[in-house]
Order: C-alpha cells, then structure tokens, then sequence
C-alpha cells in the first residue's frame, strides 16, 4: 500500500474513532483519537510478537514509507497554524504582548537548559553515558510546545481569555525560537561547527524575522485581493493560497514559514475578515478552517499513535522516556515560574496561571519531526542509536502530554472560571 492510500485509509479511522467517541468515552477529540491509535498499536504489535500477522507488517511497510518529518514540517504544518492563527483575539494579544514575547523566549532557553543539564545527569547516573551536547539538543526539541497540541485541545476547554492567549501565543510564536536553538545545538553536534554569537544571531534574523515579515507581505497582498473580490468563493480560495504557496514559497527562501503563517493568519482573521468578507462570507471562512483544522488534526494525532508500531521498542528505552517526563514537567514548571515572579509585580494574574501554563504545555507532533531528523548511525550508547533512543523518549513524553496532561487540565480550568466569577 503507498503512502497517499494509506493516509487515506488512516483518515477514515481517525474519523471513525471521533464519531465513536462521541457517544461513547466522550473524551476531547484529540486525545480520543491519540488514545485509540495507541491502543491499536499496542493490538498490532501484540499479534505481531505472537504470530506472522500480514496486516500488522503491511502497515508497518506503510507506516516506514511516510517521511513524518516532511510531512508535518513541509505540509500539514503550514495549514494547522494559519488555522489557529485565524482565531487568535489580536486585542487579547496585545495586552499580554510582553508575556507572551518573554515566555516565547526565555522560558525556551531556560528550559532548554534546564533539560538538558538534568537529562544529562540522569543518564549518565543510569549507566548511559550520553554527551551534554546531545543532552541539550533533546532539551532544545522538548522545551517548545506545539502549538498543533495546545490549540487541538486548550482552545476547547474555555480557558479563561488572559491565560487561554498567553498558552496559544507562546505555543504559536516558541517555535521560531526553539528552531533557532535546536538548528544550532544540532550544527555544533552533528557538523562540527562551532557557532558564533554572529552566526546565531544571523540565523534568528533571517529565519524568525525573515518569516514575520513575510507573513506580513502575504497577509497584505491577500488583504487586498480578498477587499476587491466579489465572489465569496474566490476570497475563500485565496485564503488557501497562503497556507499552501505562501508557506511553500517561505521554505525555499528559507526563512520560518510557522511564523509567516502566524503573522498571516492573526492579520486575516482579526483585520481582513471584518471589512473584506460579508457576514455569511465570515461564517463560511470560519466553517472552512474549522473543518480544515479539524480533519488534518485528527490525521496527524492517529499518526502519532501508530508511530509506536515502526519504532524499535526496548524497555530500557521506555524506561527511561517514563523517567524523564517529571523532569521536562519540572523544567516547565521553573521556566514559566521566574517570569510569572516579575509579572506579578505589575499586573494582577488568575492563581492558577502557572499550574495552567505549565500542565497545559503540551507537546506534540513538531517535538517528534524534530526528534525524526536526528541522523542515525552518528552515536551509539548501550547498543542502541542515538536516534533511536531520542524519538522513543520524545514518543513517551508527546503521549504522556497529549493523553494524560490534555484530560486532565480540563479541572484546573474549571476551578480558575469558577473562583473568577466568585470574585
């Protein structure tokens, strides 16, 4: 079975488990969906390891055929964050620009290290004797969240509006800056380079700064475009041209296509959508993304499930991705903490902010693509490829964050609503 056929089929599963769900676990549809593709998984691989099953190889042939890093970085990306953009409050963002530009920033980096330093202590303490370098390099990958995870799932628990845009903000914007970390930490790990404070800097201005402004350029051209056609169903299709020639267009100049989509998506749907589409034009645009979220949504977090049958399960490994979920817990905890302590002395917070902030930290599909592109081969601990060992602790902790995190933050968030309205 090839790749596109595949996903075809996959699609139909995802949507069946959805529709399943509402009737009968009524679970947030996203963490639905991940639950059942990991229990298939587990099925799969149970008849697997006790007799020849051709449906369990066949899908692992088609599993192995589909570049999960191309696919989401180069592809499914580029829609879902034009998507959630789209539904971004511009004046919520606005009164918490300073938080969101702090959080997106520094809680990365402190992060980043935070991680990296404690992961590299623990391993060495368990017999596996991994280098800092390549400790910080999965501290770079884990510390961001995905803004695919976060919107699937906090937007739809009706958080309260000054926390909800803090969480979807720094889970939009993180990424440029986790990119610049992790491509750098990467160069120093993998080519030898060593990087220079020029270099980085270089780097961050040509791919963070180089994608805002280009997110600009393209919102503006379809502003325009959108403002002078008459026909709903063309306005409708020009917004589909900036996920897909827009987003293509920024990765061959290079530059971060996440944050031209971003900064597009925040443009037309609080600017373009109330002086360029009619009423039933805003509803139909609202309908359509909606629809388009949803669907590439439930595609991915099905594929995140099924990963667990390609990848080469050792317990050890498994162990120690079990190991290191209270440490990236503990890591989000202290990185969203020190900002909060300086916040708190000029503006008032809900109280349950920072329990929100770092519970609802999720991660999700870009942790895994950033973790897929590791090279094999280049490092070996134990017997086992760094690569390996890598994608295995990222799949635990992107299943533990999106299964257990995702259903539990839905009470924390109905005790901050409910001691709001007493107040």
């Amino acid at each position: 079975m090839n790749a596109w056929y595949f996903l075809c089929l996959l699609s139909v599963v995802a949507i069946f488990i959805a529709f399943t769900n509402q009737y009968v676990l009524k679970l947030q549809t996203t963490i639905a969906i991940t639950t059942g593709s990991v229990v298939i998984s587990l099925l799969l691989m149970a008849l697997a390891h006790f007799s020849s099953n051709e449906l369990t190889d066949a899908i692992k042939t088609s599993m192995e055929g589909i570049n999960f890093n191309l696919l989401l970085l180069k592809g499914m990306l580029g829609f879902l964050l034009f998507a959630g953009a789209l539904e971004i409050d511009l004046h919520l963002l606005r009164h918490q620009r300073w938080e969101i530009a702090i959080m997106a920033l520094g809680s990365t980096l402190v992060s980043t290290f935070i991680v990296g330093f404690l992961s590299y202590a623990l391993l060495n303490a368990l017999g596996w004797a991994v280098p800092l370098i390549y400790c910080m390099l999965f501290g770079a990958l884990i510390s961001p969240t995905d803004p695919i995870a976060v919107l699937a799932i906090i937007k739809k628990m009706h958080a309260p509006d000054k926390i909800s845009v803090q969480v979807e903000g720094e889970s939009l914007f993180n990424d440029g800056v986790g990119l610049v970390v992790f491509t750098t930490i990467f160069a120093l790990a993998f080519s030898g380079e060593s990087p220079t404070f020029l270099g980085v800097a270089q780097l961050f201005l040509v791919d963070a700064v180089g994608g805002i402004l280009f997110g600009v350029v393209i919102a503006l051209v379809s502003h325009w475009l959108i403002c002078r056609s008459n026909d709903s169903s063309i306005e409708l299709l020009i917004t589909l041209c900036i996920p897909t020639a827009g987003y293509a267009l920024a990765n061959l100049l290079d530059i971060s296509g996440p944050l031209a989509m971003v900064v597009s998506g925040i443009f037309i749907g609080n600017v373009t959508r109330t002086v360029g589409f009619s009423e039933q034009s805003q509803q139909t645009l609202s309908h359509f993304w909606h629809t388009v979220d949803a669907f590439l949504n439930s595609l991915l977090f099905i594929l995140i499930g099924l990963l667990l049958v390609v990848l080469p399960v050792t317990w050890a490994e498994a162990g120690i991705g079990v190991l290191m979920i209270p440490l990236v817990l503990l890591a989000r905890f202290i990185s969203v903490s020190l900002p909060y302590k300086v916040f708190r002395r000029y503006r008032t917070y809900d109280a349950h902010a920072i329990k929100i902030l770092t519970w609802g930290g999720l991660r999700g599909g870009l942790a895994l693509a950033m973790a897929a592109s590791i090279p094999r081969g280049h490092l070996v601990i134990n017997g086992s490829d760094y690569h390996t060992l890598v994608v295995m602790i990222t799949y635990v902790v992107v299943i533990f964050s999106i299964i257990v995190q995702g259903s539990t933050i839905s009470p924390i968030i109905k005790r901050s609503i409910e001691e709001g309205k007493n107040q």
